[in-house]
């Protein structure tokens, strides 16, 4: 059964200068005088239109690597680059979907929207029209008078997906986003990012801790060690999208992927 599972030691997708690079990168954690090892000598890279998922159990350090590719924090050593350019701060080529919305409840969903592009980088640049079409774009035409506390948190998520869509960035972070989620918005919302990342051609780096999250999303799949802060392996998943979570492979998938994390 695991022989119909592609396992590779390289990525996929790889060109002379990939889209996104990490190399060799670790980080600390100051701690009562003394340095918290969160990441050791993390390389991997990610091709343009890949949808890669960063798998492993609570506290591995890959939330924090995510944090170091927003530009939220700074490697103790090693580099991260996108399309060749040092990664050093935060910055709107990179847009970061976190498990909480962080909506403003005051403001309506086109509102949480369009402010978005209030920014110094995209003001004036692109007409208020956009916001009801990235509206229509997550499946929410028609409720953009609405104010936060009035929708599901499914369609929140939603929401926080356009706002940062609409800024149209290069790459885009992902932590664990459909993590407070009932089973049914969760598996809802996993289709709209595909439809949105078949559409799009979107890069997006995505954290979960949820192996059936992982094989129902990813290309390939970077599986950290749960106190190392390394990447144990990769996996390539390879099936035709949609996949059928009841299928023996994607089944097999799963099993495989748990194996990877004991």
């Amino acid at each position: 059964m695991t022989s119909n599972i592609v396992q590779i030691p390289g990525q996929v997708g790889r060109t002379d200068r990939p889209f996104l690079e990490v190399s060799d990168v670790s980080h600390a954690f100051a701690w009562e005088g003394d340095g918290k090892a969160v990441l050791c000598n993390i390389s991997f890279t990610v091709a343009e239109g890949e949808l890669v998922c960063l798998l492993g159990r609570s506290g591995c350090g890959k939330s924090t690597l995510l944090n170091i590719l927003a530009g939220f924090f700074v490697p103790t050593s090693g580099r991260c680059l996108l399309q060749g350019k040092p990664i050093s701060g935060p910055g709107p080529d990179r847009c970061v979907v976190f498990q909480e919305d962080a909506l403003f409840p005051w403001l309506t969903l086109r509102e949480n929207i369009a402010f978005a592009l209030k920014s110094g980088d995209l003001s004036g640049k692109k007409p208020v029209g956009e916001v009801d079409r990235f509206l229509d774009l997550v499946g929410l035409d028609g409720y953009g008078d609405y104010l936060p506390r009035e929708i599901s948190g499914g369609m929140k998520q939603r929401v926080a997906l356009a706002r940062v869509l609409i800024r149209s960035p290069r790459i885009l972070l992902m932590d664990e986003p459909f993590g407070a989620l009932d089973a049914q918005s969760r598996e809802a919302s996993q289709e709209l990012l595909q439809d949105l990342w078949r559409q799009r051609a979107q890069t997006i780096l995505f954290v979960t801790h949820d192996v059936q999250e992982a094989v129902t999303l990813a290309d390939r799949v970077l599986i950290f060690g749960q106190d190392s802060g390394t990447i144990q392996e990769e996996l390539v998943i390879a099936l035709e999208r949609p996949r059928d979570r009841a299928s023996e492979l994607f089944q097999a998938y799963c099993r495989r992927l748990r194996q990877g994390l004991r």
